[in-house]
Formats: C-alpha cells, structure tokens, sequence
C-alpha cells in the first residue's frame, strides 16, 4: 500500500464512520486504531508511538483549561431553567412595545443577554421560541420576522463570551480563553447591532410586519417600568459583568470566573425562587452529560491526530493548505468553506476537535503576516482566527436546510408556522452574518482592536 495514501485515507474513513451515523468519539478512536495497526503492519510508523497515548489522555483530563467548560455548562443550565429568558422577555417586551418592532428588538436584547449569561443556543433558542414566538404572532408580526429574529439571536451564544465554543477553540489553537473572549465581544455585539438594525428597517418600510404593541398591552408606565426592568436586569447583568469583568481584568482565569458564575447562577435561582433540589439534579445531570461527551470526543480525537501524525496525515494537510492558490486569501476561504458545510452535518465540538488542530499549524504561518505590527503576530492571528471560525459556525446554525437552530426552532413552533416561513425568516439574518463575517475577515482589527488596547502584550 502507498503510504502515502494512508493520511487521506484515514481522514476519509472517519467522515464515512460518523455520517454514517456511529457515535462521533467512536468514530474516531475506532478509525485510530485500524489505521494503527495498518500502519505497524506495513512498517509505517512504530508501536512506541502508541505509547504516548496513555500520556496524551491523562493530559486531557488534567488541562486547567477545559475545568471551565463544566462550570460555564452548570452556570447556562441553571440560568435558563431559572426563568431567566422569560423574565426577561416579558420586561424588555414592554419596555420596547410602544415602538414598530418592538417585541423583535426585545427578542435581540434578550438574546444578547441569555448569549452573554448562559452560552448555551439550544436552550436559548428553545426558550425565546416557546415565550415569545406566541406572543410575536398574536400581536400580528409576520412569521419569517419572527422565527428568523428568533433564530439568528438564539446563535449569539456562539460568539458571545462566554460561549463554550471560544472555550474548546482556544483549547485546540493554544491560546488563551480570555484573549477570545476579550476579542469575540466587539464582533458579537455588532452582529446583535446589525440584527437590530435589519429589524428597524423591516419596522420602517413593510410596517404591518412588526406592529407596535397594543397600548393596553403595556401595564407598566414611568417609575413602575423603570424599577420592573432593574429588577429584572440587574441581577445577571452583574452576574455577567463579575465573570467577563474578572477574566478581562485578569483577576481571575476562566476557570475561576467560571466557578464563581456557577454559584452566582445559584444564587440568580434563588432569588427567582425557582431552586430546589429537582433543578439542582436536573442541572447537574445535564453537566454531566454534556461534558462527559465532550470529553470523550477528545480522548478519540486525541486517539485520531496521534495516529494521522504517526501516518505524516498533518504533513499533506499542511502541505495542501500552504500551496493552495492565493496564499492567506485561498487558505480562509477554503478553510471557511469546509467549516461551513461540516456545520450543517455535525457539531461544533467535533469540528473542533478534528479540523482544527489540522488548520493551526498552516494558519499561524499565513495568517500572521497580517499582523506585522504586533509583538506577538503569530498569537493575535490565532486569536483572529478562532473568533472568525466561531462567526462561521454560528452562520451554518441558521443555513437551511440542515441549520441546528432552525431544527430547535422548528420544533418548538405553533403549527400555523411551517418549515419554509423558518427556512425564510433566516435568509436576511444568514446574510448579514455573513456581511458580519466577510467585514471581520477585510478588517481583522475589528477583533483584535480591544486585544491590543487592553494588553501590552500585543
């Protein structure tokens, strides 16, 4: 056999294994250990290598970093089973009711703040479909408005600190969470501008499309609305504040912001007086789960790049993606557009953990010339790089037909709501993503600029 077949062969064997529906952390540590035993078979890589494994493994569950991803887990979990979304739609709703589009602009503002408080889209995405979708209709807003701005802030998780997927991204590129973090909050929050601005145009020339709310609607006015809203928004705007403010700051690392937001998490229950021991349970069986699977998927991905590099796998991919047409413009581009398309079918947790450490390596050496003024350009164009990559999964969430945020929408809807009024009200937020995406991608500073202002070390 051409050993030099044996890297893209493998690669080709696990997509086939994991679309063909076989558990994804299976897949990979299965695909690992055929081509292992092809490889010593034909004299292509040695046993020993396989004695690094054990080593690889134990490292994964000791690595300080990934300690966050529970806790950030623990502290959405929490937040969304509180009631936290409704309590916050039901304000921000009469807050902006008065205005044409109102409810939209609230369900954007309440995105934005679940986004910054939990980070978790399904369940953000679920709960603003279930309260307001409902509302937005009976109120006479047309269905593609309302799924759509439903949808597109439901995926604000992806890129709002502190969103699990920065976490595992910076894992996989080596850099720090809180460079991501502090990076990704400019282009998060312009994306949640842009959508509002999307919904006010929309307010302005289709005006029957996003009515204002009925005045008899609105039983809050003056002194009553200004005290309903800080009650409600004061309590997780100072929970989010502590935990992003501690990690920027650097008084804390993630994982210690994440721990504190955990227990802030409980107290936000409590003070909702919606703890007790069935959300307790409920909560840290849903940790557990999730994490449990996202550290599984590591083990096998682990399992995977040891024995791809054993085979000289990253030597072809990195090849391949250095001599690509239009150096740095080929290489995001065709990068962007297999992250794009593998969004649709599979997870951000498995991109991550098999794309990117193939990617890091040609990356830094492309990317970092664009950064010539930098101390460090090599660290700031990964930085860049993982904030870009977030921005493109949260795109291919809402791309029909196989956008995950449109599947939880979809099943959370009235019947009156078909498949296609989704796959509709998507579009305008899928190409102000994108707008989003290609100015960061012509800009990087918009990325970094907080990054170089807030450390000296760029």
């Amino acid at each position: 056999m051409n050993p030099d077949l044996l890297g893209p062969l493998m690669f080709a064997a696990a997509f086939v294994f994991i679309f063909t529906g076989f558990p994804v952390a299976f897949s990979l540590a299965g695909t690992a250990l055929v081509f292992m035993l092809i490889g010593i078979s034909h004299d292509i890589m040695s046993f020993n290598l396989m004695s690094a494994l054990p080593e690889r493994i134990f490292a994964i569950y000791e690595n300080y970093t990934l300690l966050a991803v529970p806790f950030f887990i623990f502290m959405g979990t929490m937040l969304e089973r509180s009631g936290l979304a409704e309590n916050l739609l039901r304000t921000m709703g009469i807050l902006f009711g008065p205005l044409r589009g109102g409810l939209a602009i609230s369900v954007v503002v309440v995105g934005t703040l679940l986004a910054a408080a939990t980070g978790v889209v399904g369940a953000t995405v679920v709960a603003m479909g279930l309260i307001s979708l409902p509302v937005m209709l009976r109120y006479g807003y047309s269905k593609e408005l309302a799924t759509g701005v439903i949808a597109a802030s439901g995926t604000l998780g992806q890129v709002i600190p502190p969103s699990i997927v920065l976490i595992v991204l910076a894992d996989q590129l080596q850099v720090s969470v809180g460079d991501l973090f502090v990076g990704s909050l400019i282009p998060g929050l312009s994306l949640s501008a842009m959508y509002i601005l999307y919904v006010v145009a929309v307010a302005l020339f289709k005006p029957k499309a996003a009515p204002a709310l009925p005045p008899e609607e609105r039983d809050l006015h003056g002194w009553q609305l200004f005290k309903e809203v800080m009650l409600v928004m004061m309590p997780p705007l100072v929970l989010i504040l502590l935990v992003l403010g501690s990690i920027f700051a650097g008084l804390a690392t993630p994982t210690e912001a994440g721990a504190f937001g955990a227990l802030g998490a409980i107290f936000l229950a409590m003070l909702y007086r919606s703890f007790n021991l069935k959300a307790l349970v409920d909560t840290m069986d849903a940790t557990a789960k999730l994490t449990s699977m996202v550290m599984l998927i590591l083990v096998g991905s682990t399992a995977f790049s040891l024995v791809f590099r054993g085979l000289y796998g990253d030597i072809w991919v990195e090849d391949l993606l250095l001599n690509l047409p239009g150096a740095e413009v080929g290489f995001l581009i065709t990068v962007n557009l297999i992250i794009f398309i593998l969004g649709f079918f599979i997870d951000f947790f498995e991109i991550a953990f098999i794309i990117i450490p193939l990617v890091a390596g040609p990356a830094a050496t492309l990317l970092a010339p664009l950064f010539p003024e930098a101390l460090e350009p090599t660290r700031l164009a990964l930085v860049w790089f993982g904030i870009m990559i977030g921005m493109n999964l949260q795109t291919s969430f809402l791309t029909p037909p196989f956008g995950f945020s449109l599947f939880y929408l979809r099943g959370v809807s009235p019947p009156e709501v078909s498949t296609m009024h989704i796959y509709r009200g998507a579009v305008p937020f899928i190409a102000i993503q994108i707008i989003g995406l290609t100015l960061m991608i012509v800009f990087p500073h918009i990325a970094t600029w907080l990054l170089t202002v807030t450390s000296s070390g760029y």
